[in-house]
């Protein structure tokens, strides 16, 4: 008897609480969530979205959470590894839900329910088809196989590449850097999986490609600031450093940038 799957749990109230924890947590340990000003316009027609990206971290999840407001009315799902879900079970009643990559099964069972959520309007699949974590200078990028399966199996909607960056500019702390690439069309390619698979790659490389190049840039300008966090040195080098500029009559900038750029009197 062919069963619809069921659907992963999806509690409102806690994603509201879980998306503001997780918001508060990346203001303290990043200087800034920035997406590039060059990002491809997004498909926010109301079709399913899988959202393909690279996987150069632990934070990718909930950095990405950062981004769900500008996907109004879209109810958000994400594949996760079965192993994490059982160490960290609230992400079951998230939206989460696990993945056995190791069997033929479970590539089954994920392609099923894949299906399922992606069979009504305004849902996103989020996907880190890497599968582990990469560098994000390793090419090829070497995607798993289940992300094309699963665009195959699709009548409609489209498939989203997110290329993802962390790295350190002025600030003690990290930048966030994120780049959207051209979405595709499933309705107009008629691929099989393993060609699905190598579009989606090859689209990703690009965008992270052209993410690479903005990064080594080191130009906040670039970008649009999604979130704003911790900047500055902290502890006693801002303390005295708050006293010099209270002492010159200047409104005090913690930023690691305005020390650099202070003349002294």
């Amino acid at each position: 008897m062919n069963t619809k799957p069921e659907m992963p749990r999806r509690w409102a109230w806690l994603c509201r609480k879980f998306l503001w924890y997780v918001r508060r947590d990346i203001r303290k340990r990043f200087h800034a969530v920035r997406l590039s000003r060059m990002s491809a316009a997004l498909p926010l027609d109301g079709k399913p979205i899988v959202v393909v990206l690279n996987h150069p971290s632990w934070w990718d999840p909930l950095v990405c959470s950062a981004m769900l407001d500008h996907f109004p009315k879209y109810h958000h799902y994400g594949a996760i590894d079965a192993v994490a879900v059982k160490k960290y079970g609230v992400l079951s009643r998230l939206g989460f839900f696990s993945v056995d990559t190791k069997t033929l099964r479970g590539a089954t069972e994920f392609l099923r329910l894949g299906q399922h959520i992606l069979s009504e309007p305004y849902r996103t699949i989020w996907l880190t088809a890497q599968g582990e974590f990469a560098d994000v200078r390793k090419r090829p990028l070497e995607l798993r196989s289940g992300v094309g399966h699963l665009a195959a199996k699709l009548k409609d909607g489209w498939v989203l590449p997110l290329a993802l960056e962390y790295t350190f500019w002025m600030e003690s702390t990290p930048e966030a850097l994120m780049r959207f690439g051209t979405p595709i069309s499933i309705r107009e390619h008629q691929h099989n999986g393993r060609e699905w698979t190598t579009l989606i790659e090859v689209e990703l490389t690009r965008t992270l490609d052209a993410l690479n190049t903005e990064t080594m840039q080191r130009d906040p300008q670039l970008f649009e600031t999604i979130i704003g966090g911790s900047t500055g040195a902290g502890g006693w080098y801002d303390r005295f450093r708050r006293i010099g500029s209270w002492m010159r009559g200047k409104k005090f900038d913690p930023s690691h940038a305005s020390a650099l750029s202070e003349k002294p009197t």
